[in-house]
C-alpha cells in the first residue's frame, strides 16, 4: 500500500481526502498557500508545506513548487482532489515521471477527455450517442453563424477546452450567437488558456445526469449509480442527488452500460464522471462530457453505496484490488447533496469575511464536507464554497425532509451564506416533485438561473 500521500488541493476536498488517508493508516501531507494557512486541513495532516503566496497561479497551480513539495516531503503518491490541477495532463505525466503514484487516470485518457470536441468524436466512435454539433472548433462569429444554421437553433455555445459550465450560454439566433460567441471565448481564453469552441444543438426541457464510474487495477470498468445534477444557477451545480427521480429503469441502464463503454474507450483507471444530458420529452440521452477525476457531489454515491471513493482511488493507484464486489454493487435509500456557498442569497454574489461563528448540523443521516471553520477567513482568490450538505435516507422524501432540518440547523455567521436560497429551492413544489430540470432555479428566481 502507499506510504504517504500529498494531496495538491485545499479546503473540503483536501480535508476530505485526508480524513480517508489518514484513516487508511497512510501519511498525509497537505500542501497550502499563504492565505490558506489557518484552514482546518492544514492542521489535519501529518506534515503541511507552504507553496507560496494567495494567488493560485503562485501555490495550487505552480507545477514545480507541488513536486518540490513532494520531493522534500519523500512523497509516494499525488492526489489532486478536484479543480487546479486535477485534470491536466502534464501535471498527471510529471507526477509519473518522478516516480510517484498518481491517483488518477493516465495521462493520456486525462488528454483525450479534455477537449469536448475531440471526446465528443471519440465517444461517438465508442457507441455513445452525442448532440448534433461541431465536430472541429469553432474559431469565429461568423463561423459560428454558419455552424448553427446547419445545426439548425437554439445552440449552445460552449468553452471546448473546459469545464464546470464556465462561459456556456444558449443562442436562439444569429444575433444572440454573435455576443454569446464572443463572451465563450473571451472566458475560454482567461480561464483555460484556449478560445476554442464548441457549438451543440440545445436540448430544452433537459435533465443533467452523470454516471460514477471506476476504472479498477485489473482493467475493468465498473458504473456506481447516477447522480443528478439538474439544479443549476448559471450552468453552475447547487444541488445533486442519487438516484435521479427523473429516469425510468431502461434509460438509467442503457446510461450505465454506455458509461461503462466511455471508460473502456480510453483505458479508464480510477474515479471518473461522465456526464450527459437527458431529454425529459424524448426520454433518450447524449454524452455531454467525461470529467477525469473526483466529483464535487462524490458523497452521494458514498451515501448509498456505502463505498469510500477515495479509498478505491488509492487501492487502484496501488495496483490493488478494490473494498467491494464490482459484481454486486447495491444502492440503497436516498441521498441529496446541498453546496453551501459564501455568497449573497438574493444575487448569488460572493461574500468573503471573517466566519464568526459556524455551528453544523450532526445525527443520523447527516455528512458535512466542510472546508471551514470558525475563525477562518474567506478570501476573494479561490471558489466560495464553504461545505458540502450531504444527507441520506431511505426515500426521497425522508432524504428532503432531512435536508430541510439539516439546513435550518446550518448557522453560519460573518459571511453571507446561500443558506436561505438551499431552503428555498428544498421548500419548492418543483424541487419536491421530482420533474424537474436544468432550468429550476430560472423559474424559483427569474433572471438568477
Amino acid at each position: 500500500m502507499l506510504e504517504s500521500v500529498l494531496v495538491a488541493n485545499r479546503g473540503e476536498i483536501a480535508r476530505r481526502v485526508i480524513k480517508t488517508v489518514r484513516r487508511m493508516g497512510i501519511r498525509a501531507i497537505a500542501v497550502y498557500s499563504e492565505a490558506d494557512a489557518e484552514l482546518p486541513f492544514v492542521r489535519e495532516a501529518d506534515e503541511a508545506v507552504l507553496l507560496g503566496p494567495a494567488a493560485p497561479a503562485r501555490s495550487y497551480l505552480d507545477i514545480e513548487a507541488v513536486i518540490g513539495a513532494a520531493r522534500q516531503t519523500r512523497a509516494r503518491a499525488v492526489h489532486p482532489g478536484y479543480g487546479f490541477l486535477a485534470e491536466n495532463p502534464s501535471f498527471a505525466a510529471r507526477v509519473i515521471a518522478e516516480g510517484l503514484a498518481w491517483v488518477g487516470p493516465p495521462p493520456a485518457a486525462i488528454q483525450q477527455m479534455g477537449d469536448k470536441i475531440s471526446a465528443r468524436n471519440l465517444m461517438e466512435r465508442a457507441g455513445l450517442p452525442v448532440a448534433a454539433g461541431s465536430r472541429a472548433p469553432v474559431t469565429d462569429a461568423s463561423a459560428a453563424v454558419a455552424e448553427a444554421e446547419r445545426l439548425g437553433y437554439p445552440v449552445m455555445v460552449k468553452a471546448a477546452g473546459g469545464g464546470g459550465g464556465i462561459g456556456m450560454s444558449a443562442a436562439a439566433d444569429a444575433a444572440e450567437l454573435r455576443a454569446a460567441f464572443e463572451t465563450a471565448r473571451s472566458r475560454a481564453e482567461r480561464f483555460f488558456g484556449n478560445p476554442a469552441i464548441l457549438l451543440e444543438r440545445y436540448i430544452g426541457r433537459a435533465r443533467h445526469v452523470e454516471i460514477q464510474i471506476l476504472g479498477l487495477a485489473d482493467g475493468s470498468v465498473v458504473a456506481l449509480g447516477e447522480r443528478d445534477c439538474s439544479a443549476q444557477r448559471r450552468h453552475q451545480k447547487v444541488a445533486e442527488e442519487t438516484p435521479s427521480p427523473g429516469l425510468a429503469a431502461g434509460l438509467r441502464d442503457a446510461m450505465l452500460a454506455a458509461a461503462v463503454r466511455a471508460g473502456q474507450a480510453v483505458g479508464y483507471r480510477g474515479a471518473g464522471t461522465v456526464e450527459c444530458l437527458v431529454d425529459t420529452a424524448a426520454q433518450d440521452f447524449v454524452f455531454l462530457e467525461m470529467n477525469t477525476r473526483l466529483q464535487v457531489e462524490h458523497p452521494v454515491t458514498e451515501l448509498v453505496t456505502g463505498i469510500d471513493l477515495v479509498e478505491q482511488q488509492l487501492l487502484i493507484a496501488a495496483g490493488l484490488a478494490v473494498t467491494f464486489d464490482p459484481g454486486a454493487v447495491a444502492l440503497n435509500g436516498h441521498a441529496i447533496e446541498l453546496r453551501v456557498y459564501a455568497e449573497d442569497p438574493r444575487r448569488f454574489l460572493p461574500s468573503p469575511g471573517k466566519i464568526i461563528s459556524w455551528n453544523e448540523p450532526s445525527g443520523p443521516g447527516i455528512r458535512v464536507d466542510a472546508g471551514y471553520a470558525a475563525g477562518n477567513e474567506v478570501t476573494t482568490f479561490y471558489d466560495p464554497l464553504l461545505a458540502k450538505l450531504c444527507v441520506h435516507g431511505g426515500s426521497r422524501e425522508a432524504a428532503i425532509a432531512r435536508a430541510r432540518e439539516a439546513v435550518a440547523a446550518f448557522v453560519i455567521t460573518g459571511p453571507k451564506t446561500n443558506l436561505p436560497f438551499l431552503a428555498e429551492l428544498l421548500a419548492s413544489r418543483e424541487f419536491a416533485s421530482g420533474d424537474y430540470d436544468t432550468s429550476v432555479i430560472a423559474r424559483l428566481r427569474p433572471g438568477m438561473g
